[in-house]
């Protein structure tokens, strides 16, 4: 019987990216997000042969998409509800390292960050009221 979840992950990429970058983008903020929910790793994976696999996400990422305003509305409604995302800034595909990373996003304020990706985890209803309005990537 499948498990319902009382939370759920979405992550948000910029409609004008290259596929490459929204894969890229993607990849980085649930990982991230893994990092700071340690609870949304699964447990290994073992096949019939005996032969052990790493976790997965235990639950869905719903991926959705918008314009560079809407991850600013996005990432806004996020820290209003007192959520803490993970981000990811078109400056940082100029990077090669987490210590760079960190440097170029400390670099900007709030209200400039060039946003194209967005990742929460929260309760349901939270990330429903944070992801209004977006679109689920096609």
């Amino acid at each position: 019987m499948p498990m319902g979840f009382n939370t759920k992950i979405a992550i948000v990429v910029r409609d004008d990216l290259a596929t490459w970058q929204k894969l890229n983008v993607a990849c980085f903020l649930a990982g991230g997000l893994v990092g700071l929910y340690p609870e949304l790793a699964g447990e290994c994976y073992v096949d019939a042969s005996g032969k052990t696999y790493g976790p997965l996400v235990r639950q869905p990422i719903l991926v959705f998409t918008g314009s560079a305003g809407d991850l600013t509305r996005t990432l806004r409604r996020a820290t209003d509800c007192c959520l803490k995302p993970s981000i990811y800034t078109k400056a940082l595909f100029a990077t090669n390292n987490d210590v760079d990373n960190r440097a170029a996003l400390a670099a900007v304020p709030t209200d400039a960050l060039d946003l194209v990706g967005v990742g929460l985890h929260a309760d349901r209803k939270e990330i429903d009221k944070v992801t209004k309005g977006l679109t689920l990537h096609s």
